[in-house]
């Protein structure tokens, strides 16, 4: 009968066996970046925009949801960001609900090398309500910057 030794992790890692295990580098750097991060806008009562814009040509899979968690999440088909788009790439999100939290997450997949892939960059905006509803702007206090519209003229419409 052969005599079992048990393999502690101890001395599984004593043995050197953990370097077969764990990789011998970190490919993170070589991974798409959001180098803008994401954004959102043309927000109606059932669809919003948003956009990304990464660092080489990349497929980016979008996905939407009205949980934090994404547990309903509704995924897209992916659309390329290439050169001539600057790496930019934007998605209209239709169907929405009206007055509710929207999630989004965009991730970029390396168009040369497929198994790269970025870290989710996420974002949330609003829907417009579909009921009539007071509205209140704000204006910011650096619109007229740069010297323009305090002159005796003002601001030009």
């Amino acid at each position: 009968m052969p005599r079992r030794f048990p393999l502690s992790r101890r001395r599984f890692l004593a043995s050197g066996a953990a370097a077969l295990a764990l990789p011998g580098f970190s490919r993170a750097p070589d991974r798409p970046v959001f180098t803008h991060g994401v954004q959102s806008g043309d927000v109606g009562a059932a669809s919003g925009m948003v956009w990304g814009r990464v660092d080489r040509p990349a497929r980016v899979m979008v996905e939407y949801a009205t949980t934090e968690s994404f547990r309903d999440a509704v995924r897209l088909p992916p659309v390329d960001a290439l050169a001539g788009s600057d790496f930019a790439v934007k998605r209209r999100l239709e169907g929405l609900p009206a007055g509710q939290d929207i999630f989004y997450r965009l991730v970029a997949a390396d168009l040369a090398e497929p198994a790269l892939i970025s870290e989710p960059a996420t974002g949330r905006f609003r829907t417009a309500p579909a009921d009539r509803r007071a509205v209140r702007f704000a204006w910011s206090g650096d619109t007229a910057g740069q010297g323009y519209g305090i002159d005796d003229e003002g601001m030009r419409r």
